[in-house]
């Protein structure tokens, strides 16, 4: 017997994840972007990473109009960005600042790093859809993370 949605979620609010924010769009221009914490690196050669999107997503059809994500990974500074990145509707970017990356998904400022992707495969995951992206450019800074752990946010002591 499966184990029931509530319960998987609370087990696996014991695995300490960094955030990100996740930003595409659509064809026509419009940005969008979602709060996760299902991402993770699949591959040196070629450069590979994986997004685990939940296809109710606002942003959900924005993958595979576009075919680019850039994930943002957030500072410990920045809970606010991902407070507002994990809600649907509203105009998440109003006020935040960013650039348009190579692959033209907004790079937030003040992350702890980039990573923008080009997807290569889409594989269906229950009620979500992973997404291989390849690793087309990226960037870091000097920060500490922002953290998720057992259903609230954390930071990295010294």
């Amino acid at each position: 017997m499966a184990i029931e949605k509530n319960e998987l979620r609370r087990v696996m609010g014991h695995f300490a994840t960094g955030v990100t924010v996740i930003t595409t769009l659509r064809k026509s221009g419009e940005l969008h972007g979602l709060t996760a914490n299902a991402f993770t690196s699949v591959s040196l050669v070629p450069p590979l990473v994986l997004v685990c999107v939940d296809k109710k997503a606002e942003s959900y059809p924005c993958f595979e109009e576009s075919k680019v994500f850039t994930v943002n990974i957030l500072a410990a500074d920045q809970e606010a960005i991902s407070r507002r990145f994990a809600v649907s509707g509203g105009e998440k970017f109003q006020g935040i600042a960013y650039r348009d990356g190579a692959n033209g998904a907004p790079i937030l400022e003040g992350t702890l790093g980039y990573i923008e992707c080009r997807v290569t495969t889409a594989v269906e995951g229950g009620d979500h859809t992973i997404y291989l992206g390849e690793v087309e450019q990226a960037e870091t800074r000097e920060a500490k993370p922002l953290l998720f752990f057992r259903g609230g946010y954390r930071e990295i002591g010294d």
